[in-house]
């Protein structure tokens, strides 16, 4: 019989939802060794805290994090806040001996991300970041092809992620809405936000970065900030373009913008190797596209993989082949994976010290582009 975890969420927003429905639903589809109980809720805001508790069946509530890192009945801290609080969250949380699940990017810059690390690894307590799409299940089978050899060696790995949301001067920064436009609680714009996605995934299919030229742009230089009620300048990045030398030789492209008219969240990547190609588009998350020079000559072409038999990764514990799940499923994979790895002692990748190496990344983009050169990434 599973055993309880008990999680301690600390946020309420988009983030601290999608992660609710993944404790809710792993026990009904995957069969581990823990089971998580949504223990408590935290946020400043007590009666929005209480509505998003009772929405989600959380036992209790707390308006103050480190109280709830006092608590005996936590097991599991979720760090679902703005970037800016992760640290301070995470270090807090190791020293009292709790796993920790932190919200993506990891860290505001890889100097606060590499104390993150070491903290947890000095605590010994399991950790985890929420780079969620290596776990649809398409993306995880581009990542097994890459690794079983079928592309042989890697010459092109590029990538974008693409949104448009951001466009009108109208909108203010700042607020519990809309800190992601607050260079102070955010530390970076679409650099951390959605190309760290793009990285994290490349570096995990593809293997490390050895160096970078970054371009950014901040389109719209001042917007009122929610807060404060004035004209304040934009620190963030609201596009940001840059190339790169991957360690295998192989090179790379990527680009992200808040500026693209009619893209919601268009997440696409492709990887060219000397015998095939792969290729995947989150607008079609459930499919992969895959070209093998191998074949024969008139029947050589794209092909569409319906990534949904049970031998495809994850899907045979969900519905009979042809049938597709959709994103809110790549969160119930990742606890699925953390709590796994409690019971095997194979930590759920990736970890603080994986998502460092993303960090390590993000803060090279930023320092290329403020200088105009080449950077080496640390290592």
């Amino acid at each position: 019989m599973a055993k309880p975890l008990n999680i301690g969420m600390i946020g309420y927003g988009f983030m601290g939802r999608a992660h609710s429905n993944g404790y809710h639903r792993v026990n009904d589809f995957f069969d581990l060794p823990y089971r998580p109980v949504l223990k408590a809720a935290c946020a400043r805001d007590k009666d929005k805290v209480k509505a998003f508790a009772d929405t989600w069946g959380y036992e209790s509530t707390e308006t103050d994090w480190r109280k709830l890192i006092e608590r005996k009945d936590i097991d599991a801290i979720d760090i679902c806040t703005p970037n800016n609080t992760h640290y301070e969250i995470a270090l807090a949380a190791a020293a009292a001996g709790k796993m920790i699940l932190c919200e993506k990017p990891l860290s505001m810059n890889a100097p606060e991300g590499l104390k993150m690390a070491e903290a947890v690894e000095k605590a010994k307590v399991p950790n985890m970041v929420w780079y969620n799409y290596r776990r649809v299940p398409a993306v995880t089978m581009a990542k097994n092809l890459v690794a079983e050899g079928r592309l042989g060696k890697i010459f092109h790995y590029r990538a974008n992620f693409l949104q448009d949301w951001t466009i009108s001067a109208d909108l203010p920064q700042g607020g519990a809405a809309l800190w992601r436009l607050d260079v102070n609680a955010a530390g970076s714009g679409v650099s951390g936000d959605l190309l760290a996605h793009c990285i994290d995934t490349a570096l995990w299919i593809n293997g490390g970065i050895h160096n970078l030229s970054a371009m950014t742009e901040t389109f719209v230089k001042e917007r009122k900030h929610q807060l404060t009620g004035k004209m304040e300048k934009v620190g963030i990045d609201d596009a940001c373009t840059f190339m790169c030398r991957f360690d295998n030789g192989s090179l790379g492209l990527f680009e992200s913008t808040r500026y693209a008219r009619g893209h919601k969240a268009l997440y696409t990547f492709e990887v060219n190797g000397e015998q095939a190609s792969v290729k995947w588009d989150l607008h079609d998350l459930h499919r992969l596209q895959y070209f093998d020079h191998r074949d024969e000559g008139q029947l050589r072409g794209w092909r569409s993989i319906h990534v949904t038999d049970s031998d495809h990764p994850y899907m045979g514990k969900w519905w009979v082949p042809g049938l597709q799940i959709g994103y809110e499923h790549s969160f119930v994979h990742q606890v699925a994976d953390f709590i796994e790895g409690l019971g095997t002692g194979k930590p759920a990748q990736p970890d603080f010290r994986n998502a460092y190496e993303t960090q390590l990344v993000l803060d090279a983009i930023l320092d290329s582009a403020k200088s105009g050169q080449w950077v080496d990434i640390a290592k």
